[in-house]
């Protein structure tokens, strides 16, 4: 069911993509709620790609109590689907893409909508602190990785800016209509990374992208080893597979590829063995640097928090580089069907 809106003056309009996430939907919307920007002068559009979990239940529920809040069926299920719609019905001129595994302070969107007039910005963003529900070795483990520069690279929207400054991304971005009139929609090819696509549109065509500290959300990130492999094993997967459909090394940075270029260190010089056994030292070495440098964070770092096991960080920290790695590895010998 998508609703008609009756013409009002908005200003602001919010594009949640969601499917299946009643564990998070709740405390996602509870933070929306709570925002203090206007609520007569903004909406919400819950673009749910036909849950089956009791996520439309619940938000049926919350747009029936709160007028601004209203829900759009997305029958292709997949969030660049959902963000296209969600722009082709919002009524704001200022658009802000959410996430429903993520809460927000109660001033996010009103410092994030005045950053971006203050700035003269195509879209503004702020630093994700990453946190877990529930509070265990293993997810306060994987919760610290995702925070650290050696597991998450220069991703400074994760690991914090103290000033405001020019950046290739950000998560969650606060964007002017008349962006998406210049550089276009979301490509619905990509299943994942379709917001960093079109960030890097928008920097390689001279736009701004600006990360501000003034304002923080918090991403509940998943909580088991198992989990964190699939997910960045699919996050690895698509950065190939975002430069195949694109035709531009320029859609993504290096930092996603580094976990690759480490695997093709210690592999390439494995299959050279055959025609110079030496050549396996090249791996050795490229293995040994990086189990060293593991543990060394790993022990700084539970040193820091007595809450950190050094066993569990090192676990995570292999699972999301090796996992990375080997999505990118799968991503070279993939080859993306022709869509219409």
């Amino acid at each position: 069911m998508v609703k008609c809106f009756e013409n009002s003056m908005i200003r602001l309009s919010v594009i949640v993509p969601c499917r299946n996430e009643i564990r998070y939907i709740g405390k996602c919307v509870e933070s929306i709620l709570a925002q203090d920007f206007p609520k007569t002068d903004m909406e919400v559009l819950f673009v749910d790609g036909m849950s089956t979990d009791g996520t439309r239940d619940l938000l049926t529920d919350y747009c029936s109590r709160y007028d601004f809040l209203h829900l759009i069926d997305n029958e292709k299920f997949i969030v660049p689907s959902a963000l296209n719609l969600g722009i082709g019905q919002a009524k704001g001129e200022i658009l802000m893409r959410l996430d429903v595994h993520t809460v927000y302070d109660t001033n996010y969107m009103s410092v994030l909508v005045r950053k971006l007039d203050e700035l003269n910005a195509d879209n503004v963003g702020c630093v994700c602190r990453t946190d877990v529900l529930n509070k265990t070795p293993k997810s306060l483990a994987i919760k610290a990785v995702l925070s650290s520069r050696f597991g998450v690279g220069n991703s400074d929207f994760r690991t914090g800016v103290a000033n405001e400054q020019l950046v290739d991304t950000v998560p969650f971005g606060c964007y002017r209509r008349s962006v998406f009139e210049k550089y276009g929609l979301f490509d619905e090819r990509l299943v994942r990374n379709q917001d960093i696509e079109f960030n890097k549109r928008i920097v390689n065509d001279g736009g701004s992208i600006y990360l501000i500290p003034q304002a923080l959300c918090t991403y509940y990130a998943r909580e088991s080893f198992r989990s964190m492999a699939k997910n960045n094993y699919s996050n690895g997967l698509w950065n190939v597979l975002t430069v195949k459909m694109t035709g531009r090394l320029t859609s993504l940075s290096i930092r996603h590829f580094v976990p690759m270029m480490f695997l093709l260190s210690l592999i390439c010089p494995l299959a050279l063995m055959a025609v110079d056994v030496r050549l396996g030292l090249i791996a050795a070495a490229s293995a040994c640097a990086y189990l060293l440098l593991t543990v060394l964070v790993c022990q700084r770092a539970a040193l820091r928090s007595k809450l950190l096991k050094p066993r569990y960080l090192f676990v995570a920290f292999t699972t999301l580089h090796l996992s990375y790695g080997c999505g990118s590895l799968v991503g070279l010998f993939t080859f993306p069907k022709k869509q219409k």
